[in-house]
């Protein structure tokens, strides 16, 4: 029976199998929150962590409500600090049945279920419908109307045309002060006006006004030929020039509101910032000198890479920071751009004890509120542990330790204790001691007067390994000069596990800063060439081996990038 079970069990494991790898994050947003009947709205679901093979979603309960037009698909992969990353996106072009409301469900994909939306979907406007007894008309649209200096507004044009038309398409607007780009490449469908059909060119583009004051968008032209249905030729190629306008636009920009203080104005209708990369109770504690990888990541909805600030960890107490190359990039969801920063960090604990990343903040507003916020990280603290093979810090003393002389137990910390140790013990204690210097001092006498051997192999070794490290000193690879000191090091003294181990084990503070010097060129990629000379002659006679009691303390090591994010 319980054969049956396992077996059971496996195979239950083998049919869930690919519905768990087809598993990810999925999320739906539409182009549009608002749109008149007979137009169009693009429904975007994404599917992150997945690329193709991803069945599309199942769309009938979107039938009672809307015409399905057509749909599509685009994959992206991406590869940070050596980890791939996929996101598949299925566009959806959808066209509203009646007005109102309109709910768009739950959607079932990847294993997954999206967030319902709303789609509000008014009648057509008058001054539209009068102007479709033109074959071509433009319009254009601002989305907020006012805001912030900084900001992301969102302006569409949209180019309707009633028969086939020829030209090219409009361009967008020039504005002095205002920075804008297209969103996507454009959208083609197809709505009706006034009872009339019409094909629709659809362009969008990110406005952010670098300045305060009014802001005005001016009209956006098209000029081109359509076909001329009063020539009875005009299959061969008769056409007639068309043109159209689409009417300007005004902004209203405010400044940035003057209790905000001196941070990075961010304005932005959505904002997270986390630091990952935590050791969990899975993982093995952190000892000194053993660097672990913690990742800063800034997103903001509404505000483009360029706009965020560099990102940084506060000055740490106890151990040095090396930041990685930064990431960063947009995403567009066919309405508002969506900025992203990532930075890598190898932390390397310089002593063992309870190590604290401070608490870090960034104040951004948000638009959609009109109000500031903080985005924060919280205050984390981690265990540190010792080197490997490294003394362990003896505990502080105190009235409550106590020694142990031959038979009888003494309270050190008790002034009675004291005064009731017998003399006699003290003097057979001093004798011990005398009687063993001696005796070390005899065996040392007899080993020095002993013949020289040859050399053991281990020593052989040693000094290989020494020449080999010499040799990669001369040269510019702070790996492999790493690697070679470490090799060095381990044939004389094996339990020496990494640099932050050797350099703790050793008396010579020139060679403590030439491993400090090896390790930021090593994991910061910083050229430094007065400290690839100073390498070799630092360890030219040896290393200096310390007394096993001064071996545990702090190595001194500097941060090298005291800055730290508002």
């Amino acid at each position: 029976m319980t054969v049956r079970k396992f077996i059971g069990g496996c195979l239950l494991a083998l049919v869930l199998l690919p519905a768990l790898a087809l598993a990810g994050d999925v999320s739906a947003t539409l182009d549009r929150n608002t749109v008149q009947l007979g137009e169009t709205v693009t429904l975007n679901v994404r599917v992150s962590g997945q690329g193709m093979g991803v069945p599309a979603p199942d769309l009938g309960a979107l039938n009672r409500d809307f015409q399905i037009l057509g749909s599509s698909q685009n994959s992206s992969y991406n590869v940070v600090n050596g980890k791939a990353s996929a996101e598949l996106t299925f566009g959806i072009a959808l066209r509203p049945r009646h007005t109102g409301v309109l709910q768009i469900p739950a959607l079932s994909v990847a294993g997954s279920q999206t967030t319902p939306l709303q789609l509000t979907v008014t009648a057509p406007d008058p001054n539209a419908a009068s102007a479709s007894s033109k074959d071509v008309f433009m319009e254009s649209q601002i989305n907020p109307a006012q805001g912030y200096v900084g900001q992301q507004f969102t302006y569409v044009t949209r180019l309707y045309y009633a028969a086939r038309i020829g030209g090219d398409a409009p361009q967008p607007p020039q504005v002095a002060g205002v920075e804008i780009v297209p969103l996507g490449k454009g959208l083609n469908y197809d709505t009706e006006r006034g009872g009339r059909s019409y094909h629709v060119l659809e362009q969008r583009y990110a406005v952010t006004p670098q300045h305060a004051g009014k802001v005005e968008i001016p009209p956006v032209d098209f000029e081109g030929q359509a076909a001329d249905p009063s020539d009875p030729d005009s299959f061969f190629g008769a056409t007639v020039p068309v043109s159209a306008s689409a009417p300007a636009q005004t902004l209203d920009v405010k400044a940035a509101p003057a209790d905000f203080g001196g941070s990075t104005w961010l304005p932005a209708r959505e904002l997270s910032l986390s630091l990952d990369g935590w050791p969990t109770a899975q993982d093995a504690a952190p000892r000194v000198g053993q660097p672990f990888n913690l990742t800063m990541n800034l997103q903001a909805t509404g505000l483009s890479q360029e706009a965020l600030p560099a990102l940084s960890l506060p000055p740490l107490d106890g151990a040095t920071v090396y930041p990685d190359k930064p990431v960063s990039g947009n995403r567009q969801d066919g309405e508002w751009v969506t900025g992203r920063r990532q930075q890598s960090f190898a932390i390397v604990p310089e002593r063992a004890g309870p190590l604290t990343i401070p608490a870090t903040t960034l104040k951004w507003w948000n638009v959609v509120s009109d109000k500031m916020e903080v985005a924060r990280i919280p205050a984390h603290t981690i265990e540190v542990l010792p080197a490997v093979g490294a003394p362990a810090t003896p505990p502080a003393a105190s009235a409550s330790t106590a020694a142990v002389t031959g038979d009888h137990t003494v309270a050190t910390g008790s002034t009675n204790g004291a005064a009731s140790t017998p003399w006699r013990w003290i003097a057979l204690a001093s004798l011990g001691l005398w009687l063993l210097s001696l005796a070390a001092w005899w065996w040392w006498r007899r080993r020095s007067a002993e013949p020289a051997t040859p050399a053991a192999p281990a020593r052989s070794s040693a000094r290989n390994a020494q020449l080999a490290f010499l040799a990669a000193a001369r040269g510019s690879d702070a790996a492999a000069q790493a690697r070679s000191l470490l090799a060095w090091a381990r044939a004389e003294r094996p339990a020496i596990q990494h640099l932050g181990e050797l350099s703790a084990a050793l008396d010579d503070p020139r060679q403590h800063a030439a491993i400090a010097a090896l390790q930021r060129r090593h994991y910061a990629g910083t050229a430094m060439p007065e400290a690839d000379a100073n390498l070799p002659e630092a360890f030219r006679r040896g290393f200096a081996w310390r007394a096993a009691s001064a071996a545990g303390r702090d190595s001194g090591l500097a941060p090298l990038y005291p800055f730290k994010l508002d």
